[in-house]
């Protein structure tokens, strides 16, 4: 179950500190979601985005040097038939190419293989986003495959994404 930020314990890599999200941090990570290294990949935010997810979904801000440089997020699937867990992330473009994203992939994955005991997760990139698959792969996910038409973009127009997941015991860390 996801929790409260009350609740949300803080993450720490060697170089970042994923935080619970406050509501302080809304006004930057929606700055960086607007930076278009960042905004060709991901959606347009709901308004009380971010800060108010669903009750599946856990949510962080990406912490360096005491900076707020990105956003990441976690949710699961409750059916314990299917139980996995998916992650999502971006950084600002001022911190990308630095190795940030690999590590905070692996300070989530860590966390919830675990601390949640998760043997499954996923992530679904876009296709042409290859820096972010070259840092799953780092990470051990492996491409699933492509999901055709998968999600729309602000133009209507449709991107395909590629569905990666990772093993428990196939993590690298």
């Amino acid at each position: 179950m996801a929790h409260s930020p009350d609740q949300t314990p803080e993450l720490r890599g060697p170089r970042v500190v994923l935080t619970p999200l406050r509501a302080e941090h809304r006004a930057r990570l929606r700055a960086i979601h607007r930076e278009p290294e960042v905004r060709r990949w991901w959606q347009m935010p709901d308004d009380d985005w971010p800060g108010n997810p669903g009750p599946d979904t856990t949510e962080y801000t990406v912490v360096e040097g005491g900076e707020i440089v990105g956003f990441a997020q976690w949710y699961f699937e409750p059916d314990p038939d299917y139980r996995h867990a998916g992650i999502d992330l971006f950084l600002s473009a001022s911190v990308q190419g630095r190795g940030l994203g690999t590590e905070v992939v692996r300070v989530l994955c860590a966390h919830l293989i675990d601390d949640h005991h998760h043997h499954r997760l996923v992530i679904d990139p876009k296709v042409e986003n290859t820096a972010a698959i070259a840092c799953y792969r780092k990470v051990g996910f492996k491409d699933v495959g492509v999901m055709r038409e998968y999600e729309m973009r602000h133009d209507g127009t449709w991107d395909d994404g590629l569905l990666m997941d990772l093993l428990a015991r196939e993590f690298v860390r």
